[in-house]
Parts: C-alpha cells; structure tokens; sequence
C-alpha cells in the first residue's frame, strides 16, 4: 500500500492511498485542480473519496469535484447534512458497518471533534491494514494488526502553553484545540496503548503551524516506535 500526502494541516487536507491498481482519496480540503494534478490527472484508478467531517479543510473542493468527476463521496450521514450534497452523490458510513469501496473495505467509527458526526477509518486490501485518524482529542478504541498509521499530531502541550503565555495564541483558541485536535502526548500514548508489532509506517497528520514542530514529533515518535515516521513539513 503506498500513501501520498498531497496537503495536511488547518489550510488543508487530502491524501491518497494506492494498492497499485486501484485508489482511495480521503479528504477533499484543497481546490479539486489540485488534487486532480496530483494524480497526473488520471481519476480512472480512483474508487471514492472518505470525507472525515464537514470542516472546510478536509471538504473544500467536495462540490467541484462533485461537478468535474464521477467520484463517489462516502461519510456519515451528519457530515452530509452539514456539507448540502445531492442525494444522488451520497454514499452513507455508518459507524462500526463496514463498507466495500472497489477493492478496499472501509470500517468507520466515531472520533471526538467539534462537528456533526465525525469519523476515522480503518482501511484494508487484501490482508494490509492502514489506520486513518485525524481531527479527534480522544480514541476511545485499541487496534489490531495495523500495517499504515495515519494519525493527527497537532500540537504539543509545551508549545501550545507557550504560545498562550506569550500571547501567540488567544486562551479561548487553546481550549478549542484542546477539545478537538490530538496532541504530540495524545499520539504517544494511543502507540503505547496499541499492539505495533506489525506497524510498517506512521504518517503524522495535520501538525499545526503555530502549536507544532515536524522535525520534533517525527524524532520522537521514531525514537518510541522504531518505525519510519513521515511528516509533511
């Protein structure tokens, strides 16, 4: 399974994974263009696109991907009463109900963030198993046999405290960020809670510009886990 990154973080988010033969978009936060040239404008390959919650940074190009392809859009029935798409285009999730898209099969559950129904995705083909979490301050699950880690990695308690004390940020925006991103120490300890014996890769996503530092996360979540670790910086 091969997993590219082609934007992360508050300006916005898309990915897409690839067994080789068939792919996966998760996310639609960036002008579709975009990711339509990311994938060297072959859209043939592509067998729908996961949409996480109904915020602008993972659902901004949702409606011209919607007029300029035939993709088809999966999330849960909350994110689509907040984004306003046609009946025609909607491919309900429901929670722990696993899903067949083409060659891949998508069981989603809850994850905690301030919107209507938001979800994360454990992803599999064939027996590899990518793990799709972002947006959430809180999993209230453990894994097993997880192969690809994507995981939010927003912020970092000292960084954010910082920031507050020196004015950076204002206190109501921390608390925000509290209740709805997961921290460096959140990440941690998700990875020491689950069993990573057969962990290939982590992604980490979404790292905040302000409240985080790439190079910093991706040494020590290398350092705890003795995978690989990828950042988009």
């Amino acid at each position: 399974m091969e997993i590219q990154t082609i934007a992360s973080g508050s300006k916005g988010n898309a990915y897409v994974i690839s067994s080789g033969r068939s792919k996966l978009l998760i996310e639609c936060g960036i002008n579709f263009d975009l990711i339509r040239k990311a994938l060297d404008f072959d859209l043939s390959e592509v067998a729908g696109c996961l949409i996480s919650h109904e915020h602008g940074d993972h659902t901004a190009g949702v409606k011209k991907m919607l007029r300029t392809s035939n993709i088809k859009i999966y999330a849960s029935e909350g994110t689509f009463s907040a984004l306003n798409i046609p009946n025609s285009r909607q491919f309900i999730l429901k929670e722990k109900s696993a899903q067949i898209i083409g060659e891949w099969i998508v069981l989603p559950f809850r994850t905690e963030h301030d919107a209507k129904e938001p979800l994360g995705f454990m992803i599999q083909h064939r027996n590899e198993r990518l793990l799709f979490i972002t947006d959430s301050y809180y999993v209230r699950y453990k894994f097993k046999n997880i192969n690809y880690l994507m995981i939010e990695c927003n912020y970092s308690e000292d960084i954010l405290e910082q920031n507050v004390a020196e004015r950076v940020i204002h206190p109501v925006q921390k608390k925000r960020v509290l209740q709805s991103h997961f921290s460096l120490e959140n990440v941690k300890d998700f990875l020491k809670a689950n069993n990573l014996s057969h962990l290939r890769e982590i992604h980490l996503l979404h790292i905040s510009e302000k409240n985080g530092d790439p190079g910093r996360f991706k040494k020590e979540i290398q350092a705890l886990t003795g995978v690989p670790v990828y950042v988009q910086e």
